[in-house]
């Protein structure tokens, strides 16, 4: 196994690491559908059958989500039972943003949805515009890693409200939705495959349209009336089903290894889109000599964890 370290000892960007997220895979895209509908569901029952009340639960979340947030950040490689934790939390986390902003301050879905798709576009902007990639095969300094949490934070706000704008506009029942959104998804991936869209696009595209499936999904299940459907299983049930499911999922994924991302692939990704480096300047026979270090590989004495 091999890690990326950095040939200068100064690490003005953060720690050089190994990718920290996983590879996308079958696996990849079903923990993500049941994350977010975990989100719509656990926010639901925390806050109507609990009692806990939208404010409340949004500074208790939060709170959980930076702890989160701090494990992520401290590891120096993908670590499922990590990541998919932030996951869970962040989605939690963005359909209460969307939700204090419609129930607490009158914020119409219009409005959030543009709001929210502007915000994620201006963190794509200036992501790009540091680091010339958006690619999550290279997820190899902090910097990197804090773009990518933020740009995952706000799809999931986008795709609450998008999905409640679409909901609310179009009157749709559950199971119309879920074929609605889970066709856009089969789009995308056709136009991908076939069509060769571009992969970074395809993905976040993809990841977006997820949360609204997801929050169908969940409410489909969890919900029962006469005019939308849906099985009526409850807040409760169907949250611990999606948890007991991903809890498997992750725990298969951190035995087998599956979705770790091939160090060639890393590699490949670093050497075409390195980390924006800062230029140091030296003084040599009375002339300034300018030095950029790149990231270099070495080999690892032994694999983490």
């Amino acid at each position: 196994m091999s890690v990326i370290t950095e040939a200068s000892p100064s690490q003005s960007l953060g720690r050089r690491m190994l990718n920290k997220v996983p590879e996308v895979t079958l696996c990849f895209w079903i923990i993500k559908i049941l994350c977010t509908t975990v989100g719509e569901t656990a926010a639901d029952y925390l806050n109507t059958t609990l009692g806990f009340g939208l404010t409340n639960m949004t500074y208790a979340t939060g709170a959980l989500l930076v702890v989160l947030l701090g494990v992520q950040f401290r590891l120096r490689r993908y670590v499922p039972v990590v990541y998919w934790s932030v996951v869970v939390v962040v989605s939690v986390f963005g359909t209460l943003i969307t939700d204090n902003m419609t129930d607490n301050y009158n914020v119409s879905l219009t409005t959030s949805t543009a709001l929210f798709a502007t915000i994620l576009a201006t963190v794509f902007a200036v992501w790009y515009a540091f680091e010339r990639t958006l690619s999550i095969h290279s997820i190899v300094t902090s910097r990197r890693e804090a773009f990518y949490w933020l740009a995952i934070l706000f799809t999931f706000a986008l795709g609450t409200a998008a999905g409640d704008l679409v909901a609310e506009k179009a009157d749709l029942g559950y199971a119309v939705s879920i074929a609605i959104f889970g066709g856009a998804i089969a789009v995308i991936a056709f136009s991908h495959y076939a069509l060769k869209l571009n992969a970074v696009l395809s993905f976040w595209l993809a990841y977006i349209l997820t949360r609204p499936l997801g929050a169908s999904i969940g409410d489909f299940m969890s919900q029962h009336d006469h005019k939308y459907g849906g099985l009526g299983l409850g807040t409760t049930k169907t949250s611990y089903m999606f948890l007991a499911a991903i809890l498997a999922l992750v725990a298969y994924l951190s035995f087998t290894k599956r979705d770790q991302t091939p160090l060639e692939v890393v590699i490949a990704e670093t050497t075409q889109h390195p980390p924006h480096q800062h230029v140091h300047h030296a003084h040599r026979h009375g002339h300034h000599a300018s030095h950029q270090h790149a990231p270099r590989l070495e080999p690892a004495a032994q694999e983490e964890g």
